[in-house]
């Protein structure tokens, strides 16, 4: 038997009632107007519940035991369409009138279609050569925001001493910035190179993939102890997948097909800070 939060931004009474009762659950617990735990619940109607869940746009985690956050120690997530609302390069290929290739090719590559990450990012990249260096900051200022729920999440695990790793496909330019304003333990991205003042359509040094990403989750693991059992990690696309196997609580944020098959968590209606729910918090 097994706890099961069930979580929607309108969460209706009558539609706990109808996926408790297939659960077999023996009880309700609220915990806030967009969450409840359904108590000893069957996890073998899993499949029924999924489908209805989808079917009523809530998000559903089965979960053995509710354990205290503040026994996990690393908070891991994925910068673009995940911690925040763009993919930081559609953005800047908008600045000279190329967002529609660069994109193609992120989608591609997010889906899982395009198999190297380094080569689809070095094909994007290539498109930016000439855009200003100030294009960057027009992003970061004037479309870049936070998802719902990022700031909380973030904020929260700090406050249980959980670190806190950004790892981005992305560039640093955006990931330094969130890491000072949120107060971020590390992040680890993609360098941009830039002579006088444009983009060369360049990326300096090792380029941060899927297989880097998890690198860099592993090395903190290490450093601190660290069990399976004791990491979150939040990403949306292919290249996320093998920072979130490292992790316990794998969590796929408003992610492509191929993440959701093979993350342990799926977050698709509710915000960031859904994830605090799956445990007890206490100072």
């Amino acid at each position: 038997m097994s706890h099961l939060i069930l979580q929607s931004p309108s969460l209706m009474a009558a539609h706990v009632e109808q996926i408790a009762a297939i659960a077999l659950a023996s009880g309700v617990q609220e915990l806030g107007p967009t969450a409840v735990r359904l108590l000893e619940a069957d996890d073998s109607e899993r499949a029924a519940v999924a489908a209805q869940c989808e079917a009523y746009r809530m998000d559903y985690a089965f979960l053995p035991e509710i354990r205290l956050l503040r026994e996990q120690r690393i908070l891991a997530m994925d910068m673009d369409s995940t911690l925040i609302n763009i993919e930081c390069i559609d953005e800047i290929a908008d600045a000279v009138g190329r967002k529609a290739q660069v994109a193609a090719i992120t989608e591609a590559a997010m889906r899982g279609e395009i198999k190297d990450f380094s080569e689809s990012l070095n094909r994007r990249v290539a498109l930016l050569e000439g855009v200003p260096e100030s294009a960057l900051l027009e992003v970061f200022e004037q479309r870049l925001r936070l998802n719902p729920g990022a700031e909380r999440l973030v904020a929260t695990a700090k406050q249980h001493g959980v670190r806190t790793l950004l790892v981005s496909g992305g560039f640093t330019f955006f990931t330094e910035r969130l890491r000072d304003r949120l107060g971020l333990d590390a992040c680890h991205a993609n360098t941009l190179e830039v002579v006088d003042g444009k983009l060369t359509g360049r990326v300096l040094g090792d380029i941060v993939d899927g297989g880097r990403k998890a690198a860099h989750l592993a090395a903190l693991t290490a450093e601190l102890g660290a069990s399976p059992e004791q990491i979150i990690a939040v990403g949306d696309g292919a290249n996320d997948l093998p920072m979130m196997a490292l992790a316990k609580y794998s969590v796929a944020y408003r992610a492509k097909p191929v993440v959701r098959d093979q993350a342990a968590y799926s977050l698709n209606y509710s915000p960031l800070d859904a994830i605090l729910n799956w445990f007890r918090l206490s100072f």
